[in-house]
């Protein structure tokens, strides 16, 4: 405000201020258009429960691995040198995957063998493993069959994200379940690993399509209230997948005419067929219908969804049917994911969301590596670990909900956070101090509370960072508009699946460099504690729906609004004293001019706290 008129600004990274003269009620969906269509109301809550149905299956395909790609134990029947028919040696670790005692020639022994014997200890008795022998020098094209739906995932979430913003959820929901049943049944009729791997990265791309439009359209359909918990329902459903696939695959077990790993794979993915119908019974997002300015559509849908729960639309007084009235000669507008480029905040939030959803992951298995018992064998490694992780997992989730319900969601995020860096750090300093200030004579002793010590910090740390990873992927889905939810989802639900690409990596380099690896990730959880400060507050809030909401969308200040006053307080000035700069001193002394200047204007009360006596000398000095 100067001289009683308003100074007028442009727009802002390229956003044009909304006219304020006239309340709109259509862009504030959670405030105006949902309550007058019933709130949360039973067609809302009928819906998200179709969302958590597939959630069960979701988590029956993303821990498949652990049952399809398990090592076996093997014993040779029949060696390479044919003197030696009676010779037998157990097989117990691919050769990429060796501990740092063996060595060259032992692995040489291991694998001169014509022939093996395979065993499997973890619910079935045969295997993508055992069924082509990816053992000694074919071992290599496991980890490239893990990669392979990892990376499908990655390029899913990308792809798929960018579609949801642009043809709707909807579509891009029915397309990953019909191609999800198409690539899925495929696999398990594999004539070789090539093929297998082949077609499990369309699978992960189309369970990347899947599992991002369920969760965009359950985020979508909630209230500020109830957004949270009932993400956290599909969580658990998620987990339940993971601790009921054991079960699953000893059901798989010695079917005639089928091997059992095709059996498994037949198994989870035929429950997809459950999903078709979500053609006609499961809607398109009101949410992203209205944002994108499909008002016809959006009309239609109102009033279905207004009769469904019994809300009146002729008696109702919001004003926001009449609205859509209006509103209905205007064209669709969709947005894509690299308009946020564009923008100064939002870009920002997503970016650090990426970066801890990456460090979540990643670290996470940092911490189950440190928890491997070394001298363990694999297959007792592989029923103890799969349990610990799901327990983990639950734990993780029954923790979640009354954090954030007490510190909300930057609160939660943040303290998680610490947890997590606070564990690397000790597992990788208190350890080295253990062993370096103990006793000679307590060796046994000394790497018997290492050990203890080890184990517990890793399981901290894993409870820590799969909040972390849950915790960012929510945090964005919050913060993101809905024009571009899809595609900010889709980057942060890719960041975590570079996480998760880092174990099959550390494997198939026999987790050499593996210190580096943690050292790396326990550095990015300090940078992501500075960054977290940085990210607004989202519980209770609405969705934004704009870019320019999201770009709104920023952390509170520190100060309380009616605090701000104190620090642009003003107080009265003589200026009296104050005269014009002599002519001699503008051609010669200008710029001390401007100093003397800018210190007459320095309060009175900063002047004497400061020293008067400096202030006049200096401005004496300079003939003011």
């Amino acid at each position: 405000m100067a001289g009683g008129r308003t100074e007028e600004h442009g727009p802002e990274n390229g956003f044009t201020p909304l006219d304020r003269s006239v309340p709109r009620l259509l862009p504030h969906i959670d405030a105006s258009v949902l309550p007058s269509l019933g709130g949360f109301g039973k067609h809302q809550k009928q819906l998200v429960l179709l969302t958590w149905i597939p959630a069960l299956f979701i988590g029956f395909s993303q821990f498949s691995d652990y049952f399809l790609l398990a090592q076996p134990n093997g014993t040779c029947v029949q060696p390479t040198a044919l003197n030696d028919s009676n010779w037998t040696q157990p097989y117990t670790t691919p050769p990429l995957l060796l501990r740092a005692n063996d060595t060259l020639d032992a692995d040489s022994a291991l694998c001169a063998c014509k022939e093996w014997r395979l065993e499997l200890h973890t619910g079935l008795s045969q295997n993508v493993v055992t069924k082509w022998n990816l053992v000694c020098d074919s071992a290599w094209k496991v980890h490239i069959a893990k990669f392979s739906l990892l990376v499908g995932s990655i390029f899913g979430y990308l792809a798929m994200g960018v579609m949801a913003d642009w043809y709707g959820r909807h579509p891009v929901l029915i397309l990953s379940v019909l191609f999800m049943l198409v690539f899925g049944l495929s696999v398990a009729f594999s004539v070789n690993v090539t093929m297998f791997s082949t077609l499990r990265f369309f699978e992960g791309f189309c369970l990347a399509g899947l599992a991002l439009s369920l969760y965009v359209l359950r985020i979508e359909l909630c209230l500020p209230n109830w957004r949270f918990s009932m993400t956290m329902v599909a969580s658990f459903l998620m987990v339940g997948g993971q601790l009921l696939m054991p079960g699953v695959a000893a059901l798989c077990r010695n079917w005639p005419n089928r091997d059992d790993w095709q059996v498994l794979q037949i198994v989870i993915i035929s429950p997809f067929v459950l999903m078709l119908p979500y053609v006609w019974i499961f809607p398109e997002s009101l949410r992203w219908l209205l944002a994108t300015q499909q008002y016809r559509r959006s009309k239609a849908m109102m009033i279905r969804i207004a009769r469904k729960n019994q809300v009146d639309m002729t008696t109702e007084s919001s004003g926001v049917l009449t609205e859509l009235e209006q509103e209905l000669h205007k064209k669709p507008q969709r947005s894509c994911v690299v308009k946020m480029m564009s923008t100064r905040n939002l870009w920002k939030n997503i970016v650090v969301l990426c970066v801890n959803s990456l460090t979540g992951y990643g670290i996470h298995h940092c911490f189950a590596r440190s928890m491997m018992d070394p001298e363990a064998r694999p297959t007792a490694l592989c029923h103890a670990d799969y349990y610990t992780m799901a327990g983990i997992a639950v734990a993780t989730c029954l923790a979640v909900c009354p954090a954030v319900g007490l510190m909300g969601r930057r609160g939660g995020l943040l303290t998680f956070m610490i947890i997590t860096a606070l564990a690397s750090l000790l597992q990788l300093g208190l350890l080295n101090l253990i062993g370096k200030y103990s006793l000679r004579h307590d060796t046994v002793l000394r790497d018997s509370l290492n050990r203890k010590f080890s184990v517990a910090f890793s399981i901290i740390g894993m409870f820590s960072s799969h909040a972390v990873s849950t915790l960012s992927i929510f945090f964005c889905a919050e913060i993101t508009p809905t024009v571009i939810r899809g595609g900010g989802l889709g980057l942060v639900l890719a960041s975590a699946g570079f996480g998760m690409l880092t174990a099959p990596i550390m494997e198939l380099h026999n987790q050499k460099g593996y210190f580096l690896h943690h050292v790396i990730f326990a550095c990015c959880t300090l940078l992501c504690i500075i960054c977290l400060l940085l990210l607004p507050e989202p519980r209770g809030q609405p969705l934004p729906e704009s870019i320019a909401d999201g770009e709104t969308f920023t952390r509170q200040t520190l100060l309380h609004p009616g605090e701000q006053h104190l620090l642009l307080s003003k107080i009265d000035k003589d200026y009296s004293r104050v005269h014009d700069t002599p002519l001699h001193l503008t051609a010669t002394g200008g710029a001390t001019a401007a100093v003397a200047t800018a210190l007459a204007a320095v309060p009175a009360s900063y002047a004497l706290a400061t020293g008067g006596e400096v202030i006049g000398n200096h401005a004496l000095a300079n003939g003011v």
